[in-house]
């Protein structure tokens, strides 16, 4: 069996695994009006860390999904052991159940690049209401590469694109937001903090190739570091 990177996370169960992790997420939410009338959208649960981290700060309407089985499986998980009235439920960003206009928030952390991303990212203004808010958490490209290395990270990733800041503001617009802020995350992670500590939740009897594709993360990460960036898009 040919193992993918999403297999990677789905079965050592990362939780967190978008740049900045927990910490970054709780950033973004400080910083929003969130309450009990405020409807979120978790686009890309994963293993239902920030929908969890909702759920337990936040009284609001929470809607979790992902289209991975495993992740699912572990986000409900989680859900059940920290006795959470909410539930992870299938759907596909490119092809959303809901109807148009259901959702005041919409949080998608590291999830859109491994999409078709101007599909998904006009599914996501869709199901937004007037006014309502998409945050997106996306690798972008700090300077060009030579297109061997490009494909090289995009075949490993299975990302779709892999694009400037510039360029997800032109697909933003082109999807219909009109005030798109773009900012950095400068925040030092805070590594004494247990909550921020790596989260995971592994399967049994894990395989040895994707203990290599563990590898092969780790030493792209480290050899792409000023190359690789991201960015927090707030788009409306």
């Amino acid at each position: 069996m040919i193992y993918t990177y999403m297999d990677f996370l789905a079965s050592f169960g990362v939780g967190g695994a978008h740049p900045g992790g927990l910490q970054l997420t709780k950033h973004i939410l400080s910083t929003e009006n969130v309450d009990a009338t405020k409807h979120i959208l978790d686009a890309g649960c994963g293993t239902g860390q920030t929908a969890s981290f909702i759920a337990e700060n936040y009284a609001c309407p929470l809607t979790a999904i992902d289209k991975n089985n495993l992740m699912l499986e572990k986000a409900n998980k989680r859900f059940s052991s920290l006795s959470l009235p909410i539930r992870a439920e299938y759907a596909d960003i490119e092809q959303l159940q809901f109807d148009d206009e259901s959702f005041d928030l919409v949080l998608s952390e590291s999830v859109l690049a491994f999409t078709t991303i101007p599909v998904a990212l006009n599914e996501l203004k869709r199901v937004l209401k007037p006014g309502g808010t998409l945050i997106a958490v996306e690798i972008v490209l700090e300077q060009q590469l030579p297109e061997s290395e490009w494909r090289a990270i995009t075949e490993f990733y299975g990302f779709t694109q892999l694009l400037t800041d510039s360029s997800w503001d032109n697909l933003l617009k082109q999807a219909g937001f009109r005030q798109i802020i773009i900012e950095p995350f400068n925040y030092e992670i805070d590594k004494d903090n247990v909550e921020n500590a790596p989260d995971f939740s592994p399967s049994d009897n894990i395989d040895d190739q994707l203990i290599k594709i563990l590898d092969n993360h780790q030493h792209l990460s480290k050899k792409y570091k000023n190359i690789l960036g991201f960015r927090v898009f707030r788009c409306s």
